[in-house]
This record gives structure tokens, C-alpha cells and sequence, in this order.
């Protein structure tokens, strides 16, 4: 029998659902280790079959209408090199993802394969919903080429060592920068912490209406805070034993120094701003620095002008060495339930190759996790990217994993706590008092996750 060890979240419309879905995934997750001892049934609809490996496929699209257009092509390559296969592709909002995954594993009604990324696996992993890919990825032709980083947060992701999906892309954290303002500062790039805060405190003018940084103080500031606050530490483990790090003394000191940013050297409106507003304020053009991810690079661009501005990886500690929080990671899952699971393993072992992965991640500007295609020239040609995948793959970038496994993960890292960091942003309540009470709620979940899934 194998048990799930420790090693990412549901859409909140309140407290009552999200706890509610919490519930689910625990129960699923009592169902998931029944099955791993000898359950051939459950909800996710049985084992499925490995069929003739021709025929019809379906897929879903966890983030369709964004990304529809680069995968018709890429079914459309696939079925060129298949004739005898046939994909439907299903698009599905990402807004819809989850709740259309819980249904189908439910109700019944799974593709044969789907986009299914960190934020949502650990919830369908537990429901037993998901095919291990641990065999046939070290068969096929993808063994060795895809990043072994990105296939240790998937790992981490469902809650244990198993590989539930077969990573295609990530979107890592950019510290972008006003390269003009920084000139005329005589600023240096802001490449370190030091630097990073002596740059937010030197292009500040409130007089003036400029700032030197704007900080999240609105939906997604946790995230945001726990990257600045691990990457100013350098601690590099979520958890020592079953004892979460977040409120270790050095994080304390990071997150005071981070808060202390608000108002001082940031628009009051901050407080409020999640990363539409955060993004629009910083090309509004009176602001020198912003932390997003490459999927704002674009609107950068247009804003601002590719001369008027850099994006940089997360300042780096004196000694050169990095710290940063673990990214969501998409990847392509195999559904249980498949009748033909021969030929939806060719489409993902398709999908995630060289050129295809390429295509996709040019498209999104987002970091491939096939190695190859990381090579590619339009990696090289789009500093961002090129310098992001650079920063994750180059040797001194430490990922710190959050537990994205823990079914109260979404409720504690948002409806819970970010009206509490607001507070410590307005000086109401004291970094070690928000962390000591963030540490108290993931330590509970993690020892109720524990108990549950022994």
C-alpha cells in the first residue's frame, strides 16, 4: 500500500465553499489510499483501458479561449503525424476549471487527457481521478527532457513523490523596472535586495506623485509577500519537520521590511490593488518598479515601449545565490477512466516535446519545461524569459515548494489572510502576529492532511 507523504487552489467565493471543498478533497483523499491498496473502482470511474491506441481522444483545455488558437495547431500537427487519431479539443474558462474537473470525476463525464495545472492537482489526484505517468514518461521519449525541477513541484503539488502530470510550462515571478528612471537616478539594477530597497526609497517623491515600487495589497498579496519574505531570508524549506518556516524570526524581519515599503516608498492605493490595478498603475509610467510574472510583459510593452524598461528574476541574496517561492506549473494529465489511453499518452508525449512545446510556450511567453525548447531562439530573444528560465534552471536558484497539496491551502492563503495582511500593512497588526497566526492555521492543516492520509 502506498501512502501519500508531504513534500497547491479553489476559487473562493466565501468561507462556507471553500471548507466545504476542503472536505471533499479530504474524504477523496481516504478514497485515493483505499485505491492505492487494491480499489479497482471509485468515483473517478475505474481504471479505464489502454484501448487500441487509435481512434478518438478528447481534451480538455483548462484555460481555454486564452490559449485555444496554439493548441488547435498543435492538434492539429499531432493529427497529421496520427492520422488514425483523432482530438476533440473542449476549451474550458479557467474560472470553470476546477468545478468542471469535481463534476466530471463525480458524475463521470473525464477526458482522456487535460491541462491540469499545480493549483488545481492536488484536488483530483485525491480523488483518484489521475493515471501515475511515472512508467511511461521514463519509457518514452520525453525521459530526461523535461525539467527535473518543474517535475519535482508536480510531485510536491499532488502531495507525495508521484508524477500526476507531465510539466509543459511555468510562469515565474519578474521584477520589472523602469531602466529610465534608474539612469537618471543613477541607480544600478536593481539585481539584489540592498539594491532593490535603496532604489524603492531613492525614486520616491510623493510630492510628485512617484514611487519607487508598488507593492500587492489586494487579492494574491500573500503569495507576493511569502516570495519577498523567503527570497530576503534565504530559507529554502516551507517546513522543518511538520512545523511550517513562515514565522521563523529572519522571515519576521523580511516582512517588516517589506510591509515597511507601503506608503513610504509605495501609492496608498496599493492596499487594495490586485495585479490588474497593480499592473496598470506601474504603466501609468510615475512608478519604478513592480513584481508580476512574464504574462504582463506584453502589456508592458505597449504601455511603456521595450526601451523604457527590463525584467529582471527576484533580487538575489549578497552572495548570489536565490531563493523564490515554487510558480504554478501546467502540466498534461492522463484521465483514469480513459478507454484509450495508448493513444492520449501519444498526444501528451506529442504535446510536451520539443516543437510543440516551444510553440505553445512562445505563444504564452511563458518558460518551457521541455529542455530542448528551452534553448530556443525566442527564449534567448526575450530577455524576461530568457533570464527567468536562466534564474530556475542555472544551478543557484533555490524553489521553496508551498503546500499546494493542503486542502485549506487556497482558504488560508486568501479569504483568511489577506484582509489580515492589510492590517499589517496599515500598521494595525505586527508582522510576527500575522505570521504566528499563519503559521498556527497551515500547521493544523497540515497535521489534519497528515492524519488523513496515513
Amino acid at each position: 500500500m502506498t501512502r501519500l507523504r508531504s513534500k497547491r487552489f479553489l476559487s473562493s467565493a466565501g468561507r462556507g465553499r471553500p471548507r466545504a471543498a476542503a472536505a471533499l478533497a479530504l474524504t477523496a483523499a481516504l478514497a485515493l489510499t483505499a485505491t492505492a491498496c487494491g480499489d479497482s473502482g471509485g468515483s473517478s470511474g475505474g481504471k479505464g483501458d489502454e484501448g487500441s491506441g487509435k481512434g478518438r481522444i478528447t481534451f480538455w483545455d483548462s484555460n481555454g479561449g486564452v490559449r485555444t488558437e496554439v493548441w488547435k495547431q498543435i492538434i492539429g500537427d499531432f493529427e497529421k503525424k496520427y492520422p488514425d487519431i483523432e482530438v476533440k479539443y473542449v476549451g474550458i474558462p479557467q474560472t470553470e476549471a476546477q468545478s468542471k474537473f469535481d463534476t466530471a470525476i463525480q458524475a463521470g463525464g473525464l477526458p482522456d487527457v487535460g491541462v491540469v495545472g499545480t493549483a488545481m492537482l492536488a484536488g483530483i489526484a485525491a480523488q483518484g481521478a489521475l493515471d501515475p505517468l511515472d512508467r511511461r514518461y521514463a519509457k518514452s521519449s520525453l525521459s530526461g527532457r523535461i525539467n527535473p525541477l518543474l517535475i519535482k513541484s508536480v510531485e510536491s503539488a499532488a502531495g507525495g513523490d508521484t508524477m500526476y502530470t507531465v510539466p509543459t510550462s511555468v510562469n515565474n515571478g519578474v521584477l520589472y523596472y523602469r531602466t529610465d528612471l534608474f539612469k537618471a537616478a543613477g541607480l544600478d539594477a536593481p539585481t539584489t535586495w540592498p539594491k532593490f530597497f535603496e532604489a524603492a526609497d531613492k525614486l520616491t517623491d510623493s510630492s510628485r506623485n512617484r514611487f519607487g515600487y508598488t507593492i500587492r495589497g489586494g487579492a494574491g498579496s500573500i503569495a507576493q509577500a511569502l516570495d519577498a519574505m523567503y527570497g530576503q531570508s534565504g530559507i529554502t524549506q516551507f517546513w522543518n519537520g511538520d512545523r511550517t518556516t513562515v514565522n521563523d524570526p529572519r522571515n519576521v524581519a523580511a516582512l517588516e521590511k517589506y510591509a515597511g515599503l507601503y506608503k513610504k516608498d509605495t501609492p496608498a492605493a496599493d492596499l487594495n490593488n490586485d495585479f490588474t490595478k497593480m499592473v496598470a498603475q506601474w504603466d501609468s509610467g510615475q512608478i519604478g518598479m513592480l513584481n508580476h510574472n512574464l504574462g504582463s510583459y506584453q502589456n508592458h510593452v505597449k504601455a511603456l515601449g521595450a526601451g523604457r524598461f527590463r525584467g529582471l528574476p527576484d533580487p538575489t541574496l549578497p552572495d548570489g545565490s536565490r531563493v523564490m517561492v515554487s510558480n504554478p506549473v501546467d502540466g498534461l494529465a492522463l484521465f483514469k477512466p480513459s478507454k484509450n489511453k495508448a493513444a492520449a499518452w501519444k498526444f501528451i508525449e506529442f504535446a510536451a516535446s520539443h516543437e510543440s512545446n516551444s510553440k505553445w510556450n512562445e505563444s504564452a511567453g511563458q518558460i518551457p519545461a521541455n529542455t530542448e525548447a528551452a534553448k530556443d531562439a525566442w527564449v534567448q530573444s526575450s530577455e524576461p524569459t530568457r533570464l527567468a528560465a536562466d534564474a530556475l534552471f542555472g544551478g543557484r536558484t533555490t524553489i521553496v515548494q508551498l503546500p499546494y497539496y493542503l486542502p485549506d491551502w487556497n482558504t488560508i492563503s486568501k479569504s483568511d489572510n489577506e484582509p489580515a495582511f492589510q492590517k499589517v500593512l496599515l500598521g494595525r497588526t505586527s508582522a510576527k502576529d500575522f505570521l504566528d497566526t499563519l503559521a498556527g492555521q497551515l500547521n493544523k492543516a497540515q497535521s489534519e492532511w497528515r492524519s488523513r492520509a496515513k
